[in-house]
């Protein structure tokens, strides 16, 4: 079932984390359908709600390359480049998200529009990525763009219908399906969601348009949820936020285009004043230029992280404002490698990254990514150790780094067995010298990489059973190779 509710709420619901006066309340009794405007960037998606008039954006002829490289991504789901050049993934694309209120069965249509009399120019195809979780920090834009994530639900079948979508076709009846290839289905099946979940629309138009004029289709939520409470099936205060959820971004990443025309003003704009707070401390640092009534888009360039303003005015008088936090991050850099002093059998290592503030996951010696940056059990020796941001931002060459291990005890008793202490990967350090002192700093022995180690003597006689210090001095590799730190510390003579 199709539910298209003619609702002023859109205009009239609460915002949260913005203000809104009204000097003039007059409100007109009649709404005309929405038209929004295009968002062709998954980072500035319009939020969505199914509370109101069905979607109607006009959609850019030209086409827009911004999310999935052509020359690299060639299929995603059920999307696919396919063997013509100009056939990319995406060409006349709309992203839209939204946020489910309520748990249940969630679906929409998307119906092809005419431009102009009755011919309909578009074929309409759709594909969506989640479920997200908004608290996880992730770039999920980044993470979609790179292939990194399938979707969930994928159509481009060839249309003999205007319509496409979730659930079923209201012009035939066919009940959504996965998507199968040449089955001239163009539903695919219900989304069965839960509160909180955040969800990507992705709406592309497959034809070229010759002529570049703008097309236009209408998006409208259906399914079970939406029928039972259409005011909460999804969350309407996303839609609030208009200008989209905050925006995880990689260093040298394209602009990014900041838009107010999705606010509840729609297009009754008179004045418009974006400023920045770059360290997002609560203080604003500058007005940006371009502020002005017929400014309503921002473009924002890397690296300017920061929290956006923008405050709009329409022509009653009244007062509307969102923000959107953008971190934009680099690539993962090695600061340095520790080596942990536990005092237990185990080489404890600890990988730092020179700009913490990014989603690392890390990898040693070939083997698999975790999330912690301290790795047991790290043998003696040159490992190498792999950093890779989450958040898409870039993954290092393998680095290598030295691990100088040595026993925390040992035996000198002539049985074979640990009789004699000796640092473990000396041979692979420049010019390594290793000095032992009793526990009151009196130098007993010095090695090298050439010593086969000390046998617990000082000029012939036995050492007593106790604790010896020890400081080993080297150069550092002119490869290259990140010595990973040693502290000063102390070992077991047993007897």
């Amino acid at each position: 079932m199709r539910v298209i509710i003619h609702d002023l709420s859109m205009y009239l619901a609460p915002i949260s984390m913005r203000t809104f006066t009204c000097s003039i309340c007059i409100m007109l009794l009649f709404v005309s359908n929405i038209v929004a405007q295009n968002s062709p960037d998954c980072r500035s998606a319009i939020p969505v709600c199914a509370d109101g008039q069905p979607i109607m954006p006009f959609v850019d002829g030209s086409g827009d390359i911004d999310d999935f490289d052509p020359d690299e991504i060639r299929q995603t789901g059920c999307l696919e480049k396919g063997s013509v050049s100009s056939a990319n993934i995406e060409n006349n694309t709309s992203w839209f998200v939204f946020r489910a209120g309520t748990g249940g069965q969630v679906g929409f249509d998307i119906e092809a529009l005419p431009v102009s009399g009755t011919t309909i120019t578009a074929e309409w195809d759709f594909a969506v990525y989640g479920p997200y979780d908004q608290t996880s920090g992730q770039n999920f834009c980044s993470i979609i763009g790179s292939g990194g994530s399938e979707p969930i639900r994928c159509n481009y079948e060839a249309n003999n219908t205007r319509f496409t979508g979730i659930g079923i076709n209201p012009e035939n009846g066919d009940v959504g399906a996965p998507f199968l290839k040449q089955s001239q289905n163009t539903y695919d099946e219900w989304l069965d969601v839960l509160p909180g979940e955040i969800y990507y629309i992705y709406i592309n138009n497959f034809n070229t348009n010759f002529n570049d004029d703008a097309e236009q289709f209408s998006l409208t939520f259906t399914g079970s949820s939406v029928d039972a409470d259409q005011d909460n099936a999804l969350d309407c205060t996303l839609r609030d936020e208009f200008l989209g959820l905050d925006i995880i971004a990689c260093e040298g990443d394209p602009d990014i285009t900041l838009s107010a025309q999705n606010s509840p003003f729609g297009p009754d704009i008179a004045t418009v004043v974006w400023t920045v707070d770059y360290e997002d401390d609560g203080v604003i640092d500058a007005t940006l230029p371009g502020s002005g009534p017929s400014n309503a888009e921002l473009v924002v360039s890397s690296p300017n992280s920061g929290r956006y303003f923008v405050e709009l005015t329409n022509s009653f008088g009244n007062n509307v404002g969102d923000d959107i936090l953008i971190t934009f991050f680099g690539t993962p850099v090695l600061q340095e490698v520790i080596v942990r002093d536990d005092l237990s059998d185990n080489n404890i290592v600890e990988i730092v990254v020179a700009n913490p503030d990014g989603n690392y996951e890390y990898a040693i010696n070939g083997g698999e990514f975790q999330d912690d940056p301290v790795f047991n059990n790290v043998p003696p020796g040159v490992n190498t150790v792999i950093i890779n941001d989450k958040n898409g931002c870039g993954t290092t060459e393998p680095i290598e780094f030295l691990v100088v291990g040595y026993p925390k005890f040992f035996t000198p008793n002539a049985d074979g067995i640990h009789d004699r202490w000796n640092v473990y990967g000396i041979s692979t350090l420049i010019d390594p010298v290793v000095f032992i002192f009793d526990r009151y700093g009196k130098l007993l022995k010095q090695i090298d990489e050439t010593t086969i180690g000390w046998d617990g003597t000082f000029n012939g006689r036995p050492m007593p059973s106790s604790d010896y210090w020890f400081r080993m001095d080297y150069s550092r590799d002119e490869d290259g190779i990140i010595v990973a730190r040693s502290v000063r510390t102390h070992f077991t003579l047993k007897r």
